[in-house]
Protein backbone atom coordinates (compact mmCIF):
# COMPACT_ATOMS: atom_id res chain seq x y z
CA UNK A 1 0.00 0.00 0.00
CA UNK A 2 2.41 2.35 0.59
CA UNK A 3 4.48 1.74 -2.44
CA UNK A 4 1.24 2.61 -4.50
CA UNK A 5 0.02 5.38 -2.27
CA UNK A 6 3.86 6.86 -3.24
CA UNK A 7 2.91 6.31 -7.20
CA UNK A 8 -0.20 8.01 -7.15
CA UNK A 9 1.11 11.00 -5.09
CA UNK A 10 3.66 11.39 -7.51
CA UNK A 11 1.12 11.05 -10.52
CA UNK A 12 -0.92 14.06 -8.95
CA UNK A 13 2.35 16.04 -9.32
CA UNK A 14 2.21 15.50 -12.52
CA UNK A 15 -1.76 15.99 -13.07
CA UNK A 16 -1.35 19.44 -11.05
CA UNK A 17 1.47 21.28 -13.20
CA UNK A 18 -0.41 19.77 -16.50
CA UNK A 19 -3.61 21.54 -15.37
CA UNK A 20 -1.72 24.32 -14.34
CA UNK A 21 -0.04 24.53 -17.91
CA UNK A 22 -3.60 24.24 -19.47
CA UNK A 23 -4.89 26.95 -17.36
CA UNK A 24 -2.13 29.30 -18.20
CA UNK A 25 -2.67 28.87 -22.03
CA UNK A 26 -6.38 29.32 -21.62
CA UNK A 27 -5.27 32.72 -19.67
CA UNK A 28 -3.22 33.63 -22.37
CA UNK A 29 -5.90 33.09 -24.71
CA UNK A 30 -8.69 34.78 -23.01
CA UNK A 31 -6.35 38.28 -22.79
CA UNK A 32 -6.41 38.38 -26.72
CA UNK A 33 -10.22 38.36 -26.77
CA UNK A 34 -11.46 40.12 -23.58
CA UNK A 35 -11.12 43.79 -22.67
CA UNK A 36 -10.01 44.16 -19.04
CA UNK A 37 -10.19 47.91 -19.01
CA UNK A 38 -6.45 48.21 -18.32
CA UNK A 39 -3.93 50.05 -20.32
CA UNK A 40 -2.04 48.84 -23.44
CA UNK A 41 1.00 48.80 -20.91
CA UNK A 42 -0.44 46.90 -18.01
CA UNK A 43 -1.52 44.28 -20.53
CA UNK A 44 1.47 43.88 -21.98
CA UNK A 45 3.15 43.36 -18.90
CA UNK A 46 0.82 40.89 -18.25
CA UNK A 47 1.08 38.92 -21.19
CA UNK A 48 4.61 38.17 -20.58
CA UNK A 49 4.07 37.23 -17.11
CA UNK A 50 1.70 34.69 -18.43
CA UNK A 51 4.60 33.71 -20.66
CA UNK A 52 6.62 33.65 -18.17
CA UNK A 53 4.22 31.68 -15.71
CA UNK A 54 3.74 29.31 -19.03
CA UNK A 55 7.51 28.45 -19.86
CA UNK A 56 7.92 27.88 -15.97
CA UNK A 57 4.68 25.78 -15.85
CA UNK A 58 6.09 23.41 -18.74
CA UNK A 59 9.38 23.35 -17.31
CA UNK A 60 7.93 21.60 -14.55
CA UNK A 61 5.92 20.09 -16.01
CA UNK A 62 8.60 18.08 -18.07
CA UNK A 63 10.71 17.99 -15.30
CA UNK A 64 7.80 15.91 -13.39
CA UNK A 65 7.62 13.92 -16.40
CA UNK A 66 11.14 12.60 -16.41
CA UNK A 67 10.56 12.14 -12.43
CA UNK A 68 8.34 9.69 -13.06
CA UNK A 69 10.26 7.95 -15.58
CA UNK A 70 13.40 7.94 -13.69
CA UNK A 71 12.09 7.43 -10.56
CA UNK A 72 8.96 4.91 -10.82
CA UNK A 73 8.80 3.93 -14.51
CA UNK A 74 12.13 2.19 -15.14
CA UNK A 75 12.55 0.90 -11.41
CA UNK A 76 9.34 -1.26 -12.15
CA UNK A 77 10.67 -2.09 -15.36
CA UNK A 78 14.05 -3.06 -13.99
CA UNK A 79 12.69 -5.15 -11.22
CA UNK A 80 10.19 -7.11 -13.85
CA UNK A 81 12.94 -7.88 -15.69
CA UNK A 82 14.90 -9.53 -12.81
CA UNK A 83 11.55 -11.61 -11.89
CA UNK A 84 11.47 -13.13 -15.37
CA UNK A 85 15.32 -14.00 -15.20
CA UNK A 86 14.87 -15.17 -12.03
CA UNK A 87 12.00 -17.18 -12.61
CA UNK A 88 14.50 -18.48 -15.66
CA UNK A 89 16.91 -19.53 -13.10
CA UNK A 90 18.90 -16.44 -13.27
CA UNK A 91 19.33 -16.16 -9.19
CA UNK A 92 22.11 -13.88 -9.45
CA UNK A 93 20.62 -11.51 -10.61
CA UNK A 94 20.42 -7.93 -8.60
CA UNK A 95 17.78 -4.65 -9.09
CA UNK A 96 20.08 -1.74 -8.42
CA UNK A 97 18.26 0.77 -5.80
CA UNK A 98 17.92 4.07 -6.94
CA UNK A 99 16.16 5.49 -3.99
CA UNK A 100 15.44 4.89 -0.43
CA UNK A 101 11.74 5.56 -0.93
CA UNK A 102 9.18 2.55 -0.95
CA UNK A 103 10.37 1.56 -4.44
CA UNK A 104 13.71 1.25 -3.24
CA UNK A 105 12.71 -0.74 -0.55
CA UNK A 106 10.34 -3.32 -2.97
CA UNK A 107 14.22 -3.49 -5.03
CA UNK A 108 16.01 -4.73 -1.67
CA UNK A 109 13.35 -7.05 -0.82
CA UNK A 110 13.59 -8.55 -4.46
CA UNK A 111 17.58 -8.44 -4.37
CA UNK A 112 17.31 -10.16 -0.60
CA UNK A 113 14.83 -12.75 -1.83
CA UNK A 114 17.20 -13.64 -5.11
CA UNK A 115 19.92 -14.04 -2.52
CA UNK A 116 18.25 -16.65 -0.26
CA UNK A 117 16.83 -18.29 -3.40
CA UNK A 118 20.31 -18.34 -4.91
CA UNK A 119 21.30 -19.86 -1.71
CA UNK A 120 18.66 -22.37 -1.15
CA UNK A 121 19.53 -23.79 -4.78
CA UNK A 122 23.37 -24.10 -4.29
CA UNK A 123 22.23 -25.85 -0.72
CA UNK A 124 20.09 -28.18 -2.83
CA UNK A 125 22.61 -28.64 -5.50
CA UNK A 126 25.19 -29.63 -3.07
CA UNK A 127 22.89 -32.03 -1.04
CA UNK A 128 21.72 -33.79 -4.81
CA UNK A 129 25.82 -33.86 -6.00
CA UNK A 130 26.38 -35.52 -2.36
CA UNK A 131 23.28 -38.21 -2.47
CA UNK A 132 24.53 -38.45 -6.18
CA UNK A 133 27.86 -39.43 -5.37
CA UNK A 134 26.70 -42.05 -2.54
CA UNK A 135 24.97 -44.00 -4.92
CA UNK A 136 27.16 -43.76 -7.54
CA UNK A 137 30.23 -44.77 -5.01
CA UNK A 138 27.60 -48.27 -3.71
CA UNK A 139 28.86 -51.45 -4.51
CA UNK A 140 25.13 -52.90 -4.95
CA UNK A 141 23.04 -51.46 -8.19
CA UNK A 142 20.69 -48.83 -7.69
CA UNK A 143 17.31 -48.45 -9.69
CA UNK A 144 14.38 -46.23 -9.04
CA UNK A 145 11.35 -46.54 -11.23
CA UNK A 146 8.30 -44.06 -11.21
CA UNK A 147 4.95 -45.54 -11.35
CA UNK A 148 5.05 -46.41 -15.04
CA UNK A 149 8.20 -48.52 -14.61
CA UNK A 150 10.25 -45.75 -16.76
CA UNK A 151 13.92 -45.31 -14.81
CA UNK A 152 14.46 -42.01 -13.15
CA UNK A 153 17.67 -42.75 -12.08
CA UNK A 154 20.40 -45.52 -11.72
CA UNK A 155 24.38 -45.50 -10.68
CA UNK A 156 26.62 -47.30 -13.31
CA UNK A 157 26.18 -50.43 -11.85
CA UNK A 158 22.41 -49.71 -12.23
CA UNK A 159 22.76 -48.98 -15.56
CA UNK A 160 25.30 -52.09 -16.48
CA UNK A 161 23.04 -54.28 -14.47
CA UNK A 162 19.78 -53.16 -16.93
CA UNK A 163 21.70 -53.34 -19.61
CA UNK A 164 22.63 -56.79 -19.61
CA UNK A 165 19.46 -58.12 -18.60
CA UNK A 166 17.78 -56.03 -21.68
CA UNK A 167 20.03 -58.42 -24.01
CA UNK A 168 18.42 -61.72 -22.74
CA UNK A 169 15.34 -62.94 -24.41
CA UNK A 170 12.53 -63.18 -22.02
CA UNK A 171 9.22 -64.74 -22.33
CA UNK A 172 6.90 -63.27 -24.81
CA UNK A 173 4.67 -61.73 -21.84
CA UNK A 174 7.06 -59.26 -21.12
CA UNK A 175 5.66 -55.69 -21.38
CA UNK A 176 7.41 -53.42 -23.74
CA UNK A 177 6.20 -50.22 -22.12
CA UNK A 178 8.18 -50.49 -19.07
CA UNK A 179 11.67 -50.61 -18.59
CA UNK A 180 11.43 -52.55 -15.48
CA UNK A 181 13.26 -55.98 -16.97
CA UNK A 182 10.97 -59.26 -16.63
CA UNK A 183 12.69 -60.62 -13.55
CA UNK A 184 11.71 -57.45 -11.37
CA UNK A 185 8.61 -56.99 -13.21
CA UNK A 186 6.36 -59.18 -10.33
CA UNK A 187 8.16 -57.69 -7.64
CA UNK A 188 7.73 -54.21 -8.80
CA UNK A 189 4.08 -54.62 -9.17
CA UNK A 190 3.58 -56.08 -6.05
CA UNK A 191 5.57 -52.72 -4.32
CA UNK A 192 3.37 -50.63 -6.15
CA UNK A 193 -0.20 -52.51 -5.17
CA UNK A 194 1.05 -53.13 -1.51
CA UNK A 195 2.86 -50.43 -0.91
CA UNK A 196 5.39 -51.89 1.07
CA UNK A 197 9.03 -52.94 1.13
CA UNK A 198 9.31 -56.72 -0.20
CA UNK A 199 12.91 -58.40 -0.45
CA UNK A 200 13.53 -61.74 -2.44
CA UNK A 201 15.92 -63.51 -4.59
CA UNK A 202 16.22 -63.66 -8.55
CA UNK A 203 17.50 -65.82 -10.82
CA UNK A 204 19.43 -64.24 -13.79
CA UNK A 205 21.24 -67.01 -16.27
CA UNK A 206 23.86 -68.91 -14.06
CA UNK A 207 23.32 -65.85 -11.45
CA UNK A 208 21.76 -65.04 -8.22
CA UNK A 209 20.83 -61.72 -7.60
CA UNK A 210 19.33 -60.20 -3.93
CA UNK A 211 17.07 -57.35 -4.58
CA UNK A 212 15.46 -55.31 -1.90
CA UNK A 213 12.58 -52.90 -3.82
CA UNK A 214 11.00 -50.17 -1.58
CA UNK A 215 7.94 -47.59 -2.44
CA UNK A 216 8.81 -43.89 -3.15
CA UNK A 217 6.48 -41.40 -2.02
CA UNK A 218 4.93 -37.49 -2.70
CA UNK A 219 2.35 -36.15 -0.84
CA UNK A 220 1.36 -39.39 0.68
CA UNK A 221 1.00 -41.09 -2.77
CA UNK A 222 3.48 -43.65 -4.41
CA UNK A 223 5.79 -41.98 -7.43
CA UNK A 224 7.67 -44.96 -7.88
CA UNK A 225 10.00 -47.26 -6.45
CA UNK A 226 14.32 -47.57 -5.56
CA UNK A 227 15.10 -51.22 -5.69
CA UNK A 228 18.84 -52.08 -4.51
CA UNK A 229 20.18 -55.44 -6.13
CA UNK A 230 23.57 -57.51 -4.72
CA UNK A 231 25.12 -60.27 -6.65
CA UNK A 232 25.13 -63.23 -4.52
CA UNK A 233 26.36 -65.91 -6.73
CA UNK A 234 29.45 -66.26 -4.77
CA UNK A 235 27.74 -65.67 -1.87
CA UNK A 236 24.98 -68.20 -2.50
CA UNK A 237 28.05 -70.86 -4.31
CA UNK A 238 29.86 -70.73 -0.95
CA UNK A 239 26.95 -71.49 1.15
CA UNK A 240 25.91 -74.19 -1.29
CA UNK A 241 29.61 -75.22 -1.01
CA UNK A 242 29.57 -74.86 2.81
CA UNK A 243 26.34 -77.41 3.75
CA UNK A 244 27.85 -79.58 0.64
CA UNK A 245 30.85 -79.66 2.26
CA UNK A 246 28.97 -80.70 5.95
CA UNK A 247 26.86 -83.38 3.68
CA UNK A 248 29.64 -85.34 2.42
CA UNK A 249 31.62 -85.11 5.39
CA UNK A 250 29.07 -86.72 7.02
CA UNK A 251 28.30 -89.07 4.87
CA UNK A 252 32.34 -89.97 4.53
CA UNK A 253 32.57 -90.76 7.76
CA UNK A 254 28.81 -92.08 8.45
CA UNK A 255 29.93 -94.91 6.04
CA UNK A 256 32.92 -95.99 7.87
CA UNK A 257 31.48 -95.81 10.92
CA UNK A 258 28.73 -98.11 9.96
CA UNK A 259 30.58 -100.74 8.52
CA UNK A 260 33.26 -100.73 11.76
CA UNK A 261 30.23 -100.84 14.19
CA UNK A 262 28.46 -103.67 11.86
CA UNK A 263 31.42 -106.09 10.97
CA UNK A 264 31.99 -105.40 14.97
CA UNK A 265 28.88 -106.56 16.00
CA UNK A 266 29.37 -109.53 13.65
CA UNK A 267 32.42 -110.12 15.06
CA UNK A 268 31.17 -110.57 18.60
CA UNK A 269 28.30 -112.03 17.71
CA UNK A 270 30.43 -115.13 16.58
CA UNK A 271 28.54 -114.92 13.11
CA UNK A 272 32.01 -115.73 11.18
CA UNK A 273 31.43 -119.41 10.68
CA UNK A 274 35.44 -119.72 9.97
CA UNK A 275 38.80 -118.25 10.76
CA UNK A 276 38.49 -117.33 7.70
CA UNK A 277 35.49 -115.24 7.72
CA UNK A 278 36.86 -113.54 10.81
CA UNK A 279 40.11 -112.56 9.46
CA UNK A 280 37.85 -111.12 5.97
CA UNK A 281 35.73 -108.96 8.78
CA UNK A 282 38.79 -107.81 10.38
CA UNK A 283 40.36 -107.08 6.78
CA UNK A 284 37.32 -105.07 6.44
CA UNK A 285 37.25 -102.94 9.72
CA UNK A 286 41.04 -102.40 9.22
CA UNK A 287 40.23 -100.87 5.94
CA UNK A 288 37.76 -98.74 7.32
CA UNK A 289 39.69 -97.50 9.75
CA UNK A 290 42.46 -96.91 7.50
CA UNK A 291 40.25 -94.75 5.53
CA UNK A 292 38.74 -92.41 8.22
CA UNK A 293 42.23 -92.24 9.28
CA UNK A 294 43.59 -90.62 5.96
CA UNK A 295 40.14 -88.35 6.04
CA UNK A 296 40.97 -87.11 9.12
CA UNK A 297 44.40 -86.53 7.95
CA UNK A 298 43.59 -84.87 4.55
CA UNK A 299 40.72 -82.65 6.58
CA UNK A 300 43.90 -81.82 9.40
CA UNK A 301 45.96 -80.43 6.17
CA UNK A 302 43.31 -78.52 4.52
CA UNK A 303 43.03 -76.89 7.69
CA UNK A 304 46.70 -75.98 7.78
CA UNK A 305 46.80 -75.38 4.78
CA UNK A 306 43.96 -72.67 4.48
CA UNK A 307 45.38 -71.07 8.15
CA UNK A 308 48.34 -70.66 6.30
CA UNK A 309 50.34 -73.19 9.28
CA UNK A 310 51.88 -75.78 6.81
CA UNK A 311 55.37 -76.02 6.95
CA UNK A 312 57.46 -77.15 4.00
CA UNK A 313 60.92 -79.34 4.37
CA UNK A 314 62.39 -77.49 1.46
CA UNK A 315 65.51 -78.83 0.03
CA UNK A 316 66.75 -80.08 -3.30
CA UNK A 317 64.96 -81.88 -5.06
CA UNK A 318 65.28 -84.45 -8.18
CA UNK A 319 61.95 -84.81 -10.47
CA UNK A 320 63.60 -87.78 -12.13
CA UNK A 321 64.12 -89.64 -8.79
CA UNK A 322 60.46 -88.55 -7.41
CA UNK A 323 58.85 -90.23 -10.52
CA UNK A 324 61.17 -93.48 -10.36
CA UNK A 325 59.65 -93.47 -6.93
CA UNK A 326 55.98 -92.70 -7.47
CA UNK A 327 55.95 -94.95 -10.60
CA UNK A 328 56.96 -98.20 -8.74
CA UNK A 329 54.51 -97.45 -6.16
CA UNK A 330 51.99 -97.49 -8.85
CA UNK A 331 53.34 -100.07 -11.23
CA UNK A 332 51.43 -102.66 -9.80
CA UNK A 333 47.99 -101.47 -9.17
CA UNK A 334 47.68 -100.43 -12.99
CA UNK A 335 49.17 -103.86 -13.62
CA UNK A 336 46.59 -105.73 -11.79
CA UNK A 337 43.60 -103.67 -13.24
CA UNK A 338 44.83 -104.01 -16.96
CA UNK A 339 46.44 -99.87 -17.06
CA UNK A 340 48.95 -99.12 -19.17
CA UNK A 341 51.82 -96.82 -17.10
CA UNK A 342 54.57 -94.85 -18.94
CA UNK A 343 56.65 -92.16 -18.06
CA UNK A 344 58.49 -90.05 -20.40
CA UNK A 345 61.44 -87.32 -19.56
CA UNK A 346 62.07 -84.53 -22.09
CA UNK A 347 65.72 -83.30 -22.02
CA UNK A 348 66.94 -80.54 -19.86
CA UNK A 349 67.82 -80.41 -15.73
CA UNK A 350 64.59 -81.40 -13.76
CA UNK A 351 66.06 -80.26 -10.84
CA UNK A 352 64.10 -77.76 -7.76
CA UNK A 353 66.07 -76.03 -5.26
CA UNK A 354 63.88 -75.33 -2.91
CA UNK A 355 60.88 -77.98 -2.59
CA UNK A 356 59.31 -80.12 -0.54
CA UNK A 357 59.99 -83.78 -1.96
CA UNK A 358 57.15 -85.21 0.66
CA UNK A 359 54.97 -82.82 -0.48
CA UNK A 360 55.44 -83.10 -4.13
CA UNK A 361 55.20 -86.47 -3.94
CA UNK A 362 51.97 -86.13 -1.78
CA UNK A 363 50.73 -84.02 -4.77
CA UNK A 364 51.56 -87.04 -7.91
CA UNK A 365 50.00 -89.95 -5.89
CA UNK A 366 46.76 -87.52 -4.98
CA UNK A 367 46.78 -87.18 -9.02
CA UNK A 368 47.96 -91.03 -9.75
CA UNK A 369 45.01 -92.20 -7.14
CA UNK A 370 42.66 -90.04 -9.05
CA UNK A 371 43.50 -90.91 -12.68
CA UNK A 372 43.22 -94.53 -12.03
CA UNK A 373 39.79 -94.30 -10.03
CA UNK A 374 38.67 -92.86 -13.47
CA UNK A 375 40.69 -95.13 -16.29
CA UNK A 376 39.30 -98.55 -17.53
CA UNK A 377 41.36 -101.27 -18.25
CA UNK A 378 43.19 -101.15 -21.30
CA UNK A 379 43.78 -97.36 -21.62
CA UNK A 380 46.91 -95.42 -20.90
CA UNK A 381 48.53 -93.26 -17.85
CA UNK A 382 51.06 -91.23 -19.23
CA UNK A 383 53.46 -89.57 -16.27
CA UNK A 384 55.74 -86.79 -17.76
CA UNK A 385 58.47 -84.23 -17.19
CA UNK A 386 60.31 -81.62 -18.65
CA UNK A 387 61.81 -77.84 -17.95
CA UNK A 388 59.35 -74.84 -18.56
CA UNK A 389 58.78 -71.29 -18.07
CA UNK A 390 56.32 -69.87 -15.31
CA UNK A 391 56.00 -66.13 -15.30
CA UNK A 392 59.74 -65.90 -16.91
CA UNK A 393 61.35 -67.75 -14.50
CA UNK A 394 62.44 -71.38 -14.75
CA UNK A 395 60.15 -73.84 -13.89
CA UNK A 396 59.65 -77.66 -14.39
CA UNK A 397 56.50 -78.89 -15.67
CA UNK A 398 54.95 -82.45 -14.52
CA UNK A 399 51.74 -83.45 -16.38
CA UNK A 400 49.59 -86.58 -15.43
CA UNK A 401 47.50 -87.98 -18.35
CA UNK A 402 45.09 -90.71 -18.62
CA UNK A 403 42.79 -91.65 -21.33
CA UNK A 404 39.81 -92.21 -18.79
CA UNK A 405 35.81 -90.90 -19.05
CA UNK A 406 37.02 -87.17 -18.89
CA UNK A 407 35.44 -83.89 -16.38
CA UNK A 408 32.07 -82.45 -17.73
CA UNK A 409 32.95 -78.78 -18.77
CA UNK A 410 30.51 -76.87 -16.68
CA UNK A 411 32.33 -79.05 -13.76
CA UNK A 412 35.88 -78.02 -14.45
CA UNK A 413 35.84 -74.64 -12.77
CA UNK A 414 35.20 -76.32 -9.24
CA UNK A 415 37.13 -79.76 -9.22
CA UNK A 416 39.55 -78.19 -6.84
CA UNK A 417 37.04 -77.55 -4.28
CA UNK A 418 36.54 -79.81 -1.15
CA UNK A 419 34.06 -82.63 -1.35
CA UNK A 420 33.06 -81.67 -5.20
CA UNK A 421 32.48 -84.73 -7.60
CA UNK A 422 32.64 -84.51 -11.15
CA UNK A 423 30.45 -87.79 -11.26
CA UNK A 424 28.22 -87.27 -8.86
CA UNK A 425 27.40 -91.44 -9.35
CA UNK A 426 29.92 -92.94 -8.85
CA UNK A 427 31.15 -95.28 -6.34
CA UNK A 428 33.81 -96.15 -4.12
CA UNK A 429 37.49 -97.43 -5.87
CA UNK A 430 40.27 -99.46 -4.64
CA UNK A 431 41.78 -96.31 -3.75
CA UNK A 432 38.91 -95.42 -1.48
CA UNK A 433 39.22 -91.22 -2.12
CA UNK A 434 38.16 -89.14 0.22
CA UNK A 435 37.18 -86.55 -2.23
CA UNK A 436 39.68 -83.91 -1.14
CA UNK A 437 42.80 -84.92 -2.85
CA UNK A 438 42.34 -82.07 -5.72
CA UNK A 439 41.71 -79.67 -3.53
CA UNK A 440 45.24 -80.86 -1.41
CA UNK A 441 46.83 -80.70 -4.94
CA UNK A 442 45.83 -77.10 -5.18
CA UNK A 443 46.81 -76.17 -1.85
CA UNK A 444 50.07 -78.17 -1.64
CA UNK A 445 50.90 -76.31 -5.78
CA UNK A 446 50.11 -72.88 -4.39
CA UNK A 447 52.78 -73.20 -1.48
CA UNK A 448 55.17 -74.14 -3.61
CA UNK A 449 54.61 -70.99 -5.39
CA UNK A 450 53.29 -72.59 -8.60
CA UNK A 451 50.12 -73.27 -10.97
CA UNK A 452 48.02 -76.57 -11.59
CA UNK A 453 46.13 -76.11 -14.86
CA UNK A 454 43.27 -79.24 -16.16
CA UNK A 455 42.35 -79.92 -19.13
CA UNK A 456 39.69 -82.45 -20.26
CA UNK A 457 37.24 -83.80 -22.72
CA UNK A 458 34.35 -86.20 -21.66
CA UNK A 459 35.09 -90.01 -23.39
CA UNK A 460 38.77 -88.87 -23.97
CA UNK A 461 40.87 -88.27 -20.46
CA UNK A 462 41.98 -85.70 -18.68
CA UNK A 463 45.71 -83.94 -17.94
CA UNK A 464 46.58 -82.45 -15.00
CA UNK A 465 49.67 -79.99 -15.73
CA UNK A 466 51.80 -78.67 -12.54
CA UNK A 467 54.47 -76.15 -12.86
CA UNK A 468 56.92 -75.58 -9.49
CA UNK A 469 59.60 -72.81 -10.10
CA UNK A 470 62.78 -74.08 -9.82
CA UNK A 471 63.65 -71.06 -7.78
CA UNK A 472 60.79 -69.96 -5.87
CA UNK A 473 60.13 -66.06 -6.07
Amino acid sequence: MKIWRSVVGKLWLTIIGLVALVLLILGIFLLEYVDLNFTSTYAYDIKKLFVYVGIIGFLLTTFFAFFLLTKITRPLVQMKEAADMISLGEYSIRVPMQSNDEIGELARTLNHMAEELERIIHDLSLEKEHLSSIIHSMADAVITFNAEGKVLLANSLGEKVLSEWKKFAWEPSAREDSDVPEPLRQLFDSVVQEARKNTTKVNVRNGVWSVVMAPLYSNQMIRGTVAVLRDVTEEYRLEKLRKDFVANVSHELRTPLSMLQGYSEALLDDIAGTPEERKEMARVIYDESLRMGRLVKDLLDLARMEAGHLELKRGHVNVESLFARVYRKYAVLCKERGILLSQHFNSGDLVLEYADEDRLEQVMTNLMDNAIRHTPSGAHIYMKAGPDRLNGNKAVLIEIEDEGQGIPAHDLPYIFERFYKADKARTRGITGGTGLGLAIVKSLVDAHHGNVQVTSSEGRGTTFAIKIPVFPT
